[in-house]
Parts: C-alpha cells; structure tokens; sequence
C-alpha cells in the first residue's frame, strides 16, 4: 500500500446567505506505522524513518529516538540535547517559509530567490550530524537574514516592511473578512503532554485516530505556541493573525540560531520524553504544524512490539477541531474599500 495515496483530507464548506452553515471533515488514512515497525529493530526503524516522512523528517526522528531513549532509560548528554533542538528548529523554520510561499507568496517570482537562499541556509543546519560552528556558522546565518530581510521580514517580531511581499498580502487577506461570534478556543501545550502520552499505547487505537482532552480538540501550531507564551487574551484568530504567527515565529526562531542556539534560552518543551514503565516510553515534539507524540514499547530484546504517533493533524483536522470551530457559523463579508 502506498503511505502517500490515502494522505488526503477532504473539507467540504456549506454556505448559505453568505454565512457558513456546516464544515465537513473526512480525515486522512493514517499510515500504518504501528504494523510496519512491529518486530523490528530500533536502530533499523531510525534508520529508514526519514523515507516515510516528506516533512518534519527531522522532528519525526527526534521524536522517536527521544522516545527509545527514554524506554532504555538512556541519559542523554546536554551537547547532544542541543543540537538536536537545532536541529528541529532549523527545520521548522524551513517548513513553515515552505507553508507560507506555497500558501501565499508562489505568483510572486521575485520571492523565489529568497526562499531558495533561506533553505541554503537552514540546510547546512539540517544537514549536518554534529554542531556547526565558525564561518560555516556565521556564513549561513547572514544568508539566512538577509533572504529574511529580502521577504520584508524584520528582525523586530511582528514588523512587516511596507510594501514587502508578506506586506501586501497581509493587505490582501485583510480584505475579506469573517464576521463571526465568539467562541472558545484552547490550544495544546506541554502541559496536556501527561494527559496524551498515557493514553497513546493503549490497547484501543482510537485516540490516536480521533483525539480529544475531556471531549475537546485543541488546536496546534505557530499560533497555539504564540497564544500560550504569551498569555495573549482568547478570541477567534483569522487568516491575518495566523500567518503573522508563523511570520514571527519565523523571526524568534532566526533570532535564537544567531544568538548561539543555547539550551538554557531553548524553547520549553520543544523536546520533552517520559518513561511509562518498563521499556515503554513517549516523546513529544514542537514541528512546524504543531506538537507531535511517538509512544513505543520494546521487548527484552530491543523490537518494538508496541508504536503509535499522534501528529498535529490529528488535532486541527478534527471533525470538531479548530478548523470547524473557527469557520461554522462565520459571515462571509467584503470590507469596503
């Protein structure tokens, strides 16, 4: 079977009288990864992870080494909890530039120079097994700003050049609008990590399918991060307020690369492990799209005989997810020029 041919989601939008009456979501096939790693081999398993990933390859890797560790109840020196952090960052940093030029900037071919620069730059990151240091360093860093800076990204968090790509389509998502009631909206931090790591290896798979905490999908991502470090006041996030969280996202993540990657100013919980028992153990990771969860149990001879994931998908494509709460019952508007 092909992981990638069942790896769709189909959203259907209901609108009448200009309002959004219903949103339906028919979630993806999970791929099967709990039955293709049974029985094999940790070290194995690492290896061909990155073939079945197209993204967040990095923090999928992360997640499951992290998550064997801590089965084998392995201490992990603080160098190498460093630049896996990097590690994970530099890729985030890259998926989310790929999010945002495929999302909003591809007619504009003046971008493409720049996007292309910045992933230059993020993969003398990603593609290194050890830290990089010196001119490499310095040299891929100043790449990295000045393609940043090219976009009209500034280095002050939440500052758009004006007139800059990311600019003027700001301009342009601000004018349509949803007029909309207000709801409640709550968002997954490393605070609900006990809650779901409990759960993933339990003998019913249906969490990891459909998840919930207390009968509710939180939501995932740039803006959850954002709205939970900062304490920011609940309301219902639009198209605008989402891209400028991954926008700044992209700045504070840029800004903690240059300033030396330090594991005392990483982002909390970005990396986080626990042990559940005997060999059995999970591991939580901050990816582009959200927080994703890999559980593994391992028997005495080091096979995984148990595996479940639970990717950020899971959460904003929820039947009753953030994307349902966030559309249903919204007015579709055009602001007066």
């Amino acid at each position: 079977m092909s992981l990638a041919s069942r790896n769709k989601i189909d959203v259907t939008v209901s609108i009448a009288a200009d309002v959004i009456a219903a949103v339906e979501i028919v979630p993806r096939a999970r791929p099967p990864l709990a039955w293709l790693f049974a029985g094999k081999q940790a070290s194995s398993v690492l290896e061909g992870l990155p073939r079945l990933f197209a993204l967040c390859a990095a923090a999928q890797q992360s997640a499951l080494l992290a998550a064997i560790e801590a089965a084998r109840e392995e201490e992990i020196i603080l160098a190498t909890k460093q630049h896996r952090i990097t590690l994970v960052v530099a890729e985030r940093i890259a998926e989310l530039l790929r999010g945002l030029f495929v999302g909003h900037l591809t007619p504009n071919v003046g971008s493409a120079a720049a996007v292309r620069s910045v992933m230059h730059g993020i993969s003398v990151f990603i593609g290194s097994e050890q830290p990089i240091r010196g001119p490499a360093r310095r040299e891929a860093i100043a790449r990295i700003g000045a393609a940043m800076a090219a976009l009209g990204i500034t280095r002050e968090a939440g500052a758009l050049k004006s007139g800059s790509p990311f600019a003027l389509r700001i301009a342009e998502l601000d004018e349509v609008d949803l007029k909309s009631i207000s709801i409640e909206h709550s968002f997954l931090s490393v605070a609900d990590d006990r809650n779901i790591v409990e759960r993933l290896l339990a003998d019913d798979d249906t969490f990891c399918c459909c998840p919930d905490l207390e009968g509710h999908a939180p939501e995932t991502g740039p803006l959850a991060r954002q709205m939970t470090r900062d304490r920011l006041p609940p309301g219902r996030p639009g198209a605008v307020e989402r891209l400028m969280a991954r926008i700044t996202e992209m700045v504070r993540l840029c800004a903690w690369l240059e300033a030396g990657a330090h594991l005392e100013s990483a982002e909390h919980g970005i990396i986080e492990s626990y042990r559940l028992g005997p060999g059995r153990a999970a591991a939580a990771v901050e990816c582009a799209r959200g927080r994703l969860y890999h559980a593994v149990e391992l028997d005495p001879r080091g096979r995984i005989s148990h595996f479940e994931f639970l990717a950020p998908t899971e959460w904003n494509f929820h039947r009753c997810g953030p994307l349902v709460r966030g559309l249903r019952g919204a007015v579709l508007t055009a602001r007066p020029h």
